[in-house]
Formats: C-alpha cells, structure tokens, sequence
C-alpha cells in the first residue's frame, strides 16, 4: 500500500476507498499540528477523505472537457514554476451558525474539536496560512457573502475593527470568546493578516444593507433577467444605499485593507479594492468588486487597469457569471453581460473572473475583443452539506506546463470528531466541474501587454495541486460506514408504538402511469396499527391526469411505489386532507415526534411557479392564534420545499407566541430522497431534520410541541395554505408519509427494516 496514487485513491468508488485508506492508517501519522508558524509555516498535519464522483477531466479553451476517468500524464517530469490561489466562496453561513445567537451550532454539533477548528471558515484560514509555503500561496481570495445577516452588526453589539484589534493577543482567537457573526468573520480572516498572509474581500449582497430597508439584499439580476440598467439606486453610492450603516466597511474598513501588503487602492465608496502581488517573478493585479459596482465604481476599476497596463487581471466579483438548474452549467446573466460590456471584454488584461453567489460550480470560457479567451468561473458551496462543509477551491497556475489546474475540497473534514462523520463528508471533491485543468499558454495569452512576461526555472519536483491532494487525503482515518440492506417485501419496515399516521401512496393493482381514482373524497388508507387517520382526495383546484400511480420509489422504502403529483403551479393542486374530527388536526406532540416521507421533486421544479410548496401542512392561519406576534397568513406547521429548493420545516410551538424553523440546503429534483424531523423533549426539545439520514445543519431547539388554529383545521398532503387559502401544490412523488408522536433514532426509521 506504500505506493497507493492519491488520483486513484480519489477517484476509486467511495466504499472501495475507504477501504484502502484504513489499510493506509498503520502507515499514519496521528494528531493535528496546533501551532500555527507563520505564512507558510508550521508542520501541521491535515488528512482528509475524496468524495465520489467522476476524475476531473481538463478543460481546453474552448471549454471542452475530456472524458472523465481519464488520467494525465505526471506534470513533475521536469522542475515546475508555479504558485496557487486559494478561493473563500460564500462564508456567510460559518459565522452565522457558529454565532451565538444561533445558538453556536457548530459548537454544539462538534463538541471535541480542537478550539482552532471551531468552524469551518477559521479552519479555512487556518489551513492555509500553515501551508502557504508549501504551496506556494502568495493571494489568498474572498468571493463575498462573508457573512449571512449584516443587521445583527448593531443588534449584537458587534465592535468595529480598529488597527489596536489584536483577537490573537486578547485570547479571542482561539477561545472563541467573540461568538457574533461579524467579529467572527473578522477573527477568520485575521488568522491570514497574523501570519502575514495577504487576501483580498469583497462585499456580497448579504454584507451591505439593514433589516427592514428596502435595501436588504437588493434584487438579484440572474439567469433569465433580459436586460440591466445600473441606475436603480441599489449600487453602490445608489439611492437605496444612501445613508446606510454599513458593518462592512466597519469591520473590514479601508484602513485594515491597507495592512495587507500587496494592497493598491481602494474606490471612494470602500466597497471595491485592488491588490497586485508577485508570484515567480511575475506581477498580477486582483481586481475585487463588491456586490453591484456602480458605473463610477467600474471607471475606477478601469482606470487602476489601465494604470497597470503590463500586469494579468484576475477579476473578483461576487455576483457574476449564472448556474443552470443542474449546478454544474455555466449560464450568463443580465449582470454578467453588464460586467463584460463595461468592463472585462476591452480589457485584455483581465484574463480570469472568478464569482461566487450561485449555488454551485461551473466555468465558461468566452473570447474578448481583442480574440482572447477569459475564464469565468462560479464558485460557492453555501447549499452543500454543513452550509459547505469548509469546502474552498485552490487554483494552482502552472507557469511551465501551461496549465490552470482547479481543485475543490475541505480541511475541515479530516479535524471533525471521526465519530460524526457520514457519506456526506467529502472533502476532495472530484466531479468534472470541481476538478479539473485548463490548458493556458500565459507567455502567450499576455504577449499583447507584457512581452516580458517571465516564466522562471522551475523549482517545484511536484504539482502542487498534488502536494494539496497529499495534505488533504493521507492519514485520514475514515469512519466505517453503516450497511445499507434493501426490503425483501413491502412490510419490511420497523412498526413502532405511537404511530399516529402511515399514509403510503402506491397501489399494487396499479399499472405504471394508470390515473388515480380522480373523483373528491377518494382515500389513501392509514396503514398504522389504529388506521383512524385516512386522508381524501380535493379535486376543487386540481383536474383529472394531476395524480398517477408509479411503480418508483425510494430503494430504502417498502412500499413499492408511488404517487406523482403533476401539472401542480401556485394556484393548481390535488392535495388530500384528514378527516375534521381526526385528533392528528390538534395533536400538541408532548411527547415529541418523528415525521418521515420519501419524495422525489419533479425535474421541471421551477422557482417562481412551484416555490414554496407544501408536502405537510396543519391548516389554519397562526395569525389567529392568540397572543401571536405576527399577522402573516403562514401556518402552524410547515413542510415544504422553498424556491431555493431547501427543505423547510416550520412550528409554532405550544408554549411561544413565535414560529421556529429548520432548513436543509439546496436539494436536488430528480432523485429520491428521505426526509426525517425528529423533536426530542429531553434534549431541550430540540428538532433535527435529516436528508438521506444525514442531519442538517439549519436545526432548532425550544420546539415544544405545534400549536392549532382550531380542530376542525386538518392536515394537508401535497398542498400548502396561505391566509386560509390552498395554494402551491406538490410537484413531483410521495411515497411514504409517517408521523409517530415521539422521538426514534435511525434504526426504526423506515429506512431500517423490520428486524
């Protein structure tokens, strides 16, 4: 095993590998390095796990990919000149869910890590200050969104930097004794000033604006937006910006961008700023925008290129380039199309745009004026598992080979307790569109402005992207992963005491696509013990064809079918309710509860039609609920699907005159999922929901019980409720649907099976 090849130990299937990395662990090294040395200082020891997924194929200029699974020949065959550029995408849920007023989630959920790795963004840091040597890392990049709700600024308290700050010396940094979502950020980010690391940041949308403006956030001009007009007061300097406390430019102000020593400037708003750093005898200018650059902003940006007309520009914007509904395609937008005509296609300079803001990863590359290709690249992992699980990109620029080689992975797996690890820790991600090579002559590419652009004798014996997939991936010590055993019959599950509901959509009689039984009142039976709480079909807002059986369903269940609920918009829907004297309408779960369901959302999922529908609802406005705060038309229980796709699972609870909720990242359409909220009364009534058994992040505790409107307000399947009324069916398959009135662990889940 001495001679295991780290790209085929990334790219052998996930069980196989860890099988391998086990053998591997005799060989080991144990422990984590805690000193931190310096830029590039330090022995620290990180391992980590490759996820599954195709090898990254390389993409050519022309943006081609080659088959994945391929495998390059060695770069290493001669000395490489080289350095790398590590990407910070979207941090904005690592400072808000390790703050305290989120109660320190990931505190919580990791209770034995070592304090220097408390949260995913300063392990990030971390991780790159101790290896900047190794790596050659002279930049390290910020994509914006750095935080998640810039408001909570005054309403925690938060203080402003100032060049005395000094976390490291006061204790905070490593004690976490500052848990608010800015100071936070700020103690991430200063792990790479301490150890003389510079870095350039940007403002995102979730950085600029206050609570209850209409500022907050601003429009997003994405795919499918036709037109951009830059004169809505929402850039900066704009109308809707005017004015307004700015915690960005309180924590990260203009004079802390100045102790970064590769710094140039900033534009008079203090949203956007430059950086020119050196890197194998070269110079290159990061040019870093904030969210909504203004048109005098953009002159700025012009002018401080053309300042510097012999150096490459590597463009940082947070919002640029789209994503398609797959993740992985790269689609332009209004604002991207703004940015190129403004700025990037006469500019020969800019070479690479790097931007962050959609949920995924792709590149596109397009040619600029002068005949010349730039790479445009989207990069951000919010929506992954863990609000992206540390997961960052390292760009690693192959002077001698000609090549720009991306790698995506975390070096915050391999420190997590080993004990709560799950298939959805991956941390060498190596998907086409995460890992890959982009052939690029640079001598070449930059001849129009800099005929002496160097490419200096290598001093490099290894590809630093290897180097960074060694760092990653040796010594980790994976966790044994649980056996997956399929249902021998469609009665192989766990029955369990308290179940007060089992609805299971399938019908053995039925051929696949044969309509269901489309006439109102039709019923899908309770198939618990009791079976006192069958649900009927309403047909008012639906029509015949809006309800098939299938023969699909989820591997794990065993029930050997489904129901499809098709042509479902915001006010179509065939949704079935509980019967008005059912005791399941005004259930208070004292006791706590478990709710399951296998679904599968409908690839033609679309945001503005299907967002926000319901799967589960409890009928009747919270409005009417006395002492309740609000007067909106929202439920008093929630499961639904946003228009970002997550999961959201909404209570009001017995004893709080509030609403609370959980949230899942982005899921996917097209795949089977199962989906469990377990509240626990002992554990402070705390609510868990799991995605294919992996829990959320976005979790809550004090969930004491659901209140109700009144007992003749059922439940509902397959359909939301807004104001008292029904609206925004269910798209896609349910297969089962169970509610049991206390909490149960995985193994009497209906993923488990009957012995």
């Amino acid at each position: 095993m001495k001679n295991v090849n780290l790209d085929q130990l990334a790219s052998v299937p996930e069980k196989k590998r860890r099988e391998i990395l086990k053998s591997m662990l005799a060989m080991s090294v144990a422990g984590v390095g805690t000193i931190l040395q310096g830029c590039g200082g330090g022995a620290e020891s990180f391992s980590d796990a490759s996820g599954t997924g195709s090898q990254g194929g390389t993409i050519s200029p022309n943006g081609t990919t080659s088959p994945s699974g391929t495998t390059s020949p060695p770069l290493a065959v001669k000395a490489i000149s080289s350095f790398s550029i590590p990407i910070l995408p979207d941090t904005q849920f690592y400072p808000r869910y390790a703050s305290e007023k989120m109660g320190e989630l990931y505190q919580k959920l990791y209770k034995t890590i070592n304090p220097l790795y408390s949260n995913p963004f300063k392990t990030q840091t971390q991780w790159i200050a101790a290896h900047s040597a190794d790596l050659k890392i002279p930049f390290t990049i910020h994509l914006g969104d750095v935080v998640d709700q810039s408001w909570y600024y005054t309403a925690e308290g938060s203080s402003p930097w100032t060049s005395s700050t000094n976390l490291v010396a006061n204790g905070q940094l490593n004690s976490d004794q500052v848990n608010k979502e800015w100071e936070l950020a700020s103690q991430a980010m200063q792990v790479l000033e301490v150890a003389k690391c510079p870095y350039s940041i940007c403002a995102g949308n979730h950085d600029v604006g206050a609570i209850g403006h209409d500022m907050q956030w601003g429009p997003d001009w994405g795919v499918g937006v036709t037109g951009f007009n830059n004169d809505d007061g929402y850039q900066d300097g704009g109308s809707h910006r005017s004015g307004i406390f700015q915690p960005y430019l309180q924590v990260f102000p203009t004079e802390r961008a100045k102790q970064q020593a590769t710094f140039g400037g900033r534009h008079a708003s203090g949203f956007h700023e430059y950086h020119v750093f050196s890197a194998e005898g070269n110079k290159f200018l990061v040019l870093s925008l904030s969210w909504r650059a203004s048109d005098d902003a953009l002159a700025w940006a012009n002018q401080v290129i053309a300042s510097n007309s012999t150096i490459p520009v590597i463009l940082v914007n947070h919002q640029l380039m789209g994503i398609g509904s797959d993740g992985s395609t790269a689609a332009d937008t209004a604002y991207s199309n703004y940015l190129w005509d403004k700025l990037i296609k006469n500019n020969d300079q800019i070479f690479m745009a790097v931007s962050g803001h959609y949920h995924g990863s792709c590149t596109k590359i397009k040619q600029n004026a002068f005949g010349n290709d730039v790479v445009l690249m989207v990069v951000d992992y919010q929506m992954a598992y863990m609000g992206g699980n540390g997961l960052l990109r390292l760009y690693d620029f192959d002077l001698t080979n000609n090549k720009i080689t991306a790698s995506s992975f975390s070096p915050w797996v391999p420190v997590k307790p080993s004990s709560t690890l799950n298939q959805f820790d991956v941390a060498w991600l190596t998907d086409s569109n995460q890992s890959f090579s982009l052939d690029f002559q640079f001598a070449k590419r930059f001849s129009s402005f800099n005929k002496n652009f160097n490419i200096p004798v290598g001093t490099s014996t290894q590809a630093l992207t290897d180097i960074a997939k060694s760092l990653i991936l040796t010594n980790y010590n994976q966790a044994p992963q649980k056996a997956v055993v399929l249902p021998t019959g469609s009665d192989d599950y766990p029955k369990v005491a308290n179940t007060l509901a089992h609805w299971r959509f399938f019908n053995s009689a039925a051929a696949e696509g044969d309509a269901f039984p489309y006439q109102a009142g039709q019923q899908i039976k309770d198939a618990s013990t009791a079976g006192v709480n069958p649900i009927s079909l309403h047909t008012e807002l639906g029509k015949p064809g809006d309800l098939i059986w299938s023969k699909d369903h989820h591997p794990l269940s065993a029930s050997p079918g489904s129901l499809r609920f098709l042509n479902s918009t915001g006010t179509r829907a065939s949704y079935f309710t509980t019967d008005p004297n059912s005791s399941l309408n005004t259930e208070p779960f004292s006791n706590g509860y478990t709710v399951e369901a296998f679904i599968k959302i409908d690839p033609g999922f679309d945001a503005s039609v299907n967002g926000w529908m319901g799967i589960l609802y409890r009928l009747g406005p919270r409005s009417e609920l006395t002492g309740f705060a609000s007067d909106d038309g929202d439920c008093c229980l929630m499961f639904a699907l946003s228009n970002l796709m997550e999961i959201q699972w909404e209570i009001v609870p017995v004893d709080q005159n509030t609403n609370l909720t959980c949230w899942s990242g982005s899921i996917s359409a097209g795949q089977w999922l199962h989906i469990a909220v377990v509240n626990n009364p002992s554990d402070s009534y705390s609510t868990t929901l799991y995605v294919e058994g992996a829990p959320v992040l976005r979790n809550n505790s004090g969930m004491n019980g659901v209140r109700s409107v009144k007992p003749a307000a059922q439940m509902a399947v397959g359909c939301g409720q807004w104001a008292g009324d029904m609206s925004t069916g269910f798209l896609g398959s349910l297969g089962e649907i169970r509610i049991v009135g206390t909490p149960l662990t995985s193994d009497k889940w209906l993923t488990a099976r009957a012995s």
